[in-house]
């Protein structure tokens, strides 16, 4: 079993940056990949990116529309995932939520993978 609590969102101008975490709890999370995705009012829940563990490589994986703004990273030692935003838009604005998916194959781009979600953080991006 493995909770997660997002924080970090909040408000920022267009241009500008907001770090996201993810905390987890249990002693497994290193063993997980970990996702972000978000959803903004009246739309599907998007994929944002995706991370994989440690000992298949760290692989890192990214949404058309964020690639090139956004970088995934994780913590093991902290049980913690990050997703530094750089140059937002105001598309950007979404509620993020941060996704763990026991290790396997498959793609992490479906939220059909994961197996635990964390409660959500708003994001809001002002033009």
């Amino acid at each position: 079993q493995v909770q997660l609590v997002e924080s970090g969102g909040g408000l920022a101008q267009a241009g500008g940056s907001l770090r996201l975490s993810c905390a987890a709890s249990g002693h497994t999370f290193s063993r997980y990949a970990m996702g972000w995705f978000r959803q903004a009012p009246g739309k599907e829940r998007d994929f944002v990116a995706a991370i994989t563990n440690s000992w298949t490589g760290t692989n890192t994986y990214y949404g058309d529309s964020v690639k090139g703004r956004f970088t995934i990273s994780r913590d093991d030692a902290k049980n913690t995932v990050y997703l530094q935003m750089n140059s937002l838009k105001p598309e950007d604005t979404a509620v993020y939520y941060c996704a763990a998916a026991y290790t396997g194959s498959g793609n992490l781009y479906t939220t059909r993978r994961y197996d635990y979600w964390g409660q959500g953080t708003q994001v809001t991006v002002s033009s």
